[in-house]
């Protein structure tokens, strides 16, 4: 493993045997070297490949500004997300949370405090990416003996959302209208039942999970498969409420709804106010 780029003392661009671009960091592996020198292996203590050569590029920019221990703290946030979600993020993550980090930590030095108006949202809707924003404010705390407000548990969040959307990193406003769109539609589902919702089954989890990628298919102008004729009538017959609230949806949305988005919306939302129905 040979050295490219050295940030500081304690982080590095460095080229493997397959010429993969990766990120080394630990303490005093780039002091007194230069690119072109070898590696000391005996000193990384973390190490990672973006692969995509644009994310790549706006990490190295990023790092020339950024402290090497808001790097590493990124880091060990992402993998803990990884671990937890099981699901793959985004490269872009390690540029848009590390950045966001940075900034954070910067704003709570001048004494200004970066509000999240969504966090209860952020929470009702995202309980699981939630729960890691707030273990993060743990690891934040314990590496910088910093407190940040509760509201950038929601941050975190939102970025980790982002990313296992795929995305580019430059969509967390359209993110934060659908935190919005999903709390919203919620409502649309209290209110028709007259009752509140239970958070803590399955069913709510998997109507939450299918809005997130109804959102999603709809940005991208993808659809679901088509259903056959005979079994959304059957559904509607079957779940007449539940076909009603679809309704109010489709119109608080403004978007004329597939077939097959009517069926599973219905579905999901038959079965998250089961209990109210029985």
């Amino acid at each position: 493993m040979i050295i490219e780029k050295i940030f500081n003392n304690n982080a590095i661009i460095a080229k493997d045997s397959g010429k993969d671009e990766l990120v080394v960091m630990g303490r005093g592996i780039g002091f007194k070297k230069s690119p072109g020198d070898p590696v000391d292996v005996s000193l990384i203590e973390k190490t990672f490949v973006l692969k995509r050569n644009d994310a790549s590029e706006k990490f190295k920019a990023l790092m020339a500004d950024a402290p090497a221990e808001y790097v590493a703290l990124s880091y060990d946030i992402i993998e803990y997300a990884k671990q937890t979600l099981k699901a793959r993020l985004s490269d872009y993550i390690y540029v848009t949370l590390t950045d966001h980090l940075t900034h954070a930590l910067r704003l709570h030095e001048q004494g200004i405090r970066n509000d999240n108006p969504l966090l209860w949202e952020i929470q009702r809707c995202y309980p699981r990416e939630y729960a890691i924003g707030h273990h993060a404010m743990g690891m934040i705390e314990q590496v910088t003996r910093i407190r940040l407000p509760e509201d950038e548990a929601g941050n975190i969040a939102l970025h980790l959302i982002n990313a296992q959307m795929n995305s580019s990193g430059n969509k967390i406003a359209d993110l934060t209208r659908q935190t919005q769109q999903i709390d919203d539609i919620l409502n649309i589902v209290k209110y028709s039942y007259n009752n509140e919702i239970d958070e803590h089954t399955v069913s709510y989890e998997r109507f939450i999970t299918h809005l997130r990628y109804f959102f999603q298919r709809s940005r991208k102008q993808e659809s679901e498969e088509s259903v056959d004729d005979f079994l959304l009538k059957q559904v509607r017959m079957k779940y007449r409420k539940a076909h009603h609230c679809v309704l109010k949806i489709e119109k608080y949305l403004d978007l004329k709804l597939l077939d097959e988005e009517i069926l599973y919306l219905t579905i999901h939302i038959q079965r998250v106010t089961q209990r109210q129905t029985e």
